[in-house]
């Protein structure tokens, strides 16, 4: 029998010395009796896979709004391949897995619908209210939104979960500064490796999505040197292969690439700063889990061609300005007369203000949901 005594020293033998070791975690908000067979982080990661709002990320926007088809990524799907990602990551590095998974599966619970138009117009709407972005809606959400257990208010994770959801970083997600985690110094490698994981899996898989769409022409590719060199490779090894399956040989190959150089250039500048021990990381300069320069120099034109020709497609501008449209009507609706709440959103205007129960509710919801309460609003045919 593996109990988590037993787990927790195996970690000791395992894991490498600057991996997050969960029994020397910083705890929980609220204490709690540690479970005879799960780890700290083991928990955390199967309250956040219980969660509503995890269930709630299938229907919620990464590209293409849900009902555009059935073969998109959805903030769901796109969530469960950052954390394969990262696991390979991590495993490769010899990090603490359970704690990048946990984190990776939770990364993306404060997005709201309609992907990152949706955090937009709503950061916009809220900028005189206290803000928005998901990261800190995400630690709002664990924390506070989920209401699961009759001793404490959200999930009550760890505080190394919860560190990596409120640092997470990418050009997409610019982390505030939040107590208690603003003066911890460079987050732990387990966090860069999601953070990392992350970019990788939505500039392939958008790439791949966009592709299937048809919003993006193959041989519009031709000048993106990691794409030429990838599928030349793939047609000489199969020379009678298929479109549909090169294509997704092509994505494979290039995410293969991508883990591979970041693995092994991470490993080189682990060595280089002669890293010994989780706090030593804090302590850091610049982060450590990177691509190397040759990579980056590779990816550069690869990200470039992703920005102008899948993010600004008239198509996903037209979704964008509609989705936009959408939460700036809600919110207005519900913020001039937030008797229109559900009660169960009401009943919190005791203790926080309109806006602040407003932005949680909007922000909680899925792409139908959202679609649904408009046409309630603001279709004079469709009951309320």
């Amino acid at each position: 029998m593996l109990t988590r005594k037993e787990i927790e020293k195996e970690e000791y033998l395992i894991l490498a010395p600057y991996a997050t070791k969960s029994k020397e975690t910083q705890g929980r908000v609220y204490k709690e009796k540690e479970h005879p067979y799960r780890s700290a982080y083991q928990r955390d990661k199967d309250r956040i896979i219980y969660s509503t709002a995890f269930r709630r990320l299938e229907y919620k926007t990464q590209v293409f709004v849900n009902h555009e088809g059935d073969h998109y990524r959805t903030r769901l799907t796109h969530t469960l391949e950052v954390a394969q990602l990262a696991k390979t990551i991590a495993r490769a590095l010899r990090l603490n897995i359970e704690l990048v998974e946990a984190i990776a599966l939770a990364h993306d619970l404060g997005h709201t619908p309609f992907g990152h138009s949706g955090e937009e117009t709503l950061r916009e709407l809220m900028a005189d209210h206290g803000g928005f972005d998901h990261n800190s809606q995400g630690l709002r959400v664990v924390d506070l939104l989920e209401e699961i257990y009759p001793q404490f208010p959200g999930l009550n994770l760890t505080h190394e979960v919860r560190e990596g959801i409120i640092k997470h970083s990418t050009p997409f997600d610019t982390p505030r500064p939040y107590i208690p985690f603003e003066s911890k110094g460079l987050p732990s490698l387990e966090i860069q490796a999601v953070d990392i994981a992350d970019e990788i899996a939505y500039d392939n898989h958008d790439l791949d999505d966009g592709l299937t769409s048809d919003l993006i022409k193959e041989e519009s590719l031709s000048d993106i040197k990691l794409w030429e060199n990838t599928s030349r490779t793939i047609k000489q090894d199969y020379p009678k292969i298929n479109k549909k399956i090169k294509k997704s040989q092509i994505v494979r190959t290039l995410i293969d690439m991508q883990v591979t150089d970041l693995i092994k250039n991470t490993e080189k500048r682990i060595k280089k700063y002669k890293i010994k021990s989780p706090s030593s990381v804090r302590k850091l300069p610049e982060r450590i889990v990177l691509f190397s320069g040759e990579m980056d120099v590779l990816r550069r034109p690869f990200k470039k061609f992703l920005a102008k020709n899948l993010y600004q497609h008239y198509r996903v501008i037209r979704m964008s300005q509609k989705a936009s449209r959408i939460i700036r009507d809600l919110f207005e609706a519900y913020t001039q007369n937030p008797e229109q709440l559900p009660s169960s959103q009401a009943a919190r205007l005791k203790k926080e203000t309109k806006y602040i129960v407003v932005r949680d509710y909007i922000a909680g919801m899925t792409d139908r949901y959202a679609l649904d309460e408009y046409k309630k609003f603001f279709d004079p045919y469709k009951k309320v």
